[in-house]
C-alpha cells in the first residue's frame, strides 16, 4: 500500500498537536479537515487561520478546513488521524465509526494508556472503529508541536504490525522537515509514548527539589531501563525503546523546554500540590 499526494484525510482533534499535523498535511499537498470540539477552534481556523488557545503564532494554511461535525470532517476520508488526549479517544473515535472502514488507513498520533483498561490506544481504536488492526499506525516520537508547527527538523515513528501500512503513513507524513521512520513493532512504540511521561516527571521533580544534573541522568537512564524490562515483559522489542519512540522521546519529554511533564514534575518538587498543578495545565 503506497498512497500518493492529494489524499482526503481528516485528522481528529484540533489541540496543538493535531493542529501541527494538519498544517504539515496541507503542506504535503493533502486535502484535510480538522474535527474541533470548541466551536470558538474551529471558527478560528476557518476565518483567521490561527488558532490561538492550542497552538499560538502559527500561521496555518488557507485550505485547512475546520468542523465541530462529525460527518463533514470524517466522511470519505482515506485516511483518519486521531489527535485526542488518550481518555477521550475511545469515546471521540465513537463519533467516526461510521466513517471508518477496511480500506481506511487510521493513525493514533496521541500517546497515553487508557486508565479504565489498560488497553493501548491502538487496541481502543481497533475497538471502536472496527476496522482491521494492521490498518492502525501509531505515530509516536520526540516531537513539540510547537516546534513542529513552526517547521524545525524533527523525526517520528510510524509503527504497525502491517508494514505494508506503516509505509504508507511514512508517505503521507514525511516532508523536508519531518523525517518519518516505520517500524513493526506498534505496542513498543505506544509504551515508549506513554511510559516516558512518568519518568519526565520524576525528572521535573528532581528539578524542582534542587536536584541537578546528575541526578537527573540517573531517573532518566534507569528509567529506560524500566521501559525497556516492562516492554519487553509485554511483548514488545527491547531495541525499540532505544529509539526515537523510547530514548527520544523520553529526552524531548525530560529535558524539554516545551514539556508539560517536565514543568509539572518542577511545580510539584517545589512544593505545589497535585491537583492544583494539574488544573494548570
Amino acid at each position: 500500500m503506497r498512497l500518493g499526494r492529494g489524499m482526503k484525510i481528516g485528522v481528529i482533534g484540533a489541540g496543538g498537536w493535531g493542529t501541527a499535523l494538519a498544517r504539515l498535511l496541507v503542506e504535503n499537498g493533502h486535502q484535510v479537515k480538522i474535527w474541533a470540539h470548541e466551536k470558538e477552534t474551529a471558527a478560528q481556523i476557518n476565518e483567521f487561520h490561527y488558532n490561538p488557545r492550542f497552538l499560538p503564532g502559527v500561521e496555518l494554511p488557507s485550505a485547512l478546513k475546520a468542523s465541530t461535525d462529525p460527518e463533514e470532517v470524517g466522511a470519505g476520508r482515506e485516511m483518519l488521524v486521531f489527535a485526542v488526549p488518550s481518555q477521550w479517544l475511545r469515546s471521540v473515535a465513537s463519533l467516526f465509526k461510521p466513517y471508518a472502514s477496511a480500506d481506511t488507513l487510521v493513525v493514533n498520533a496521541g500517546k497515553g494508556i487508557e486508565v479504565e483498561t489498560l488497553k493501548s490506544l491502538s487496541t481502543v481504536l481497533e475497538e471502536e472503529l472496527g476496522v482491521p488492526s494492521g490498518q492502525i499506525v501509531a505515530l509516536s516520537g520526540p516531537n513539540h508541536s510547537e516546534e513542529v508547527g513552526r517547521g524545525f527538523p524533527s523525526a517520528t515513528v510510524v509503527a504497525s504490525p502491517d508494514m505494508k501500512a506503516a509505509g504508507a503513513a511514512q508517505d503521507v507524513f514525511i516532508s523536508s522537515y519531518f523525517r518519518v521512520y516505520t517500524n513493526p513493532d506498534r505496542l513498543g512504540v505506544e509504551l515508549g509514548g506513554a511510559l516516558k511521561n512518568v519518568f519526565a516527571l520524576a525528572a521535573g521533580i528532581c528539578e524542582g527539589l534542587g536536584y541537578e544534573d546528575n541526578t537527573k541522568a540517573a531517573v532518566i537512564t534507569r528509567g529506560l531501563a524500566e521501559m525497556r524490562r516492562l516492554g519487553e515483559k509485554m511483548g514488545a522489542l527491547p531495541l525499540t525503546f532505544s529509539g526515537l519512540s523510547g530514548l527520544g522521546d523520553l529526552f524531548a519529554t525530560a529535558a524539554g523546554r516545551h514539556s508539560r511533564n517536565a514543568w509539572a514534575g518542577r511545580e510539584i518538587g517545589r512544593g505545589r500540590k497535585v491537583h492544583e498543578v494539574l488544573a494548570s495545565t
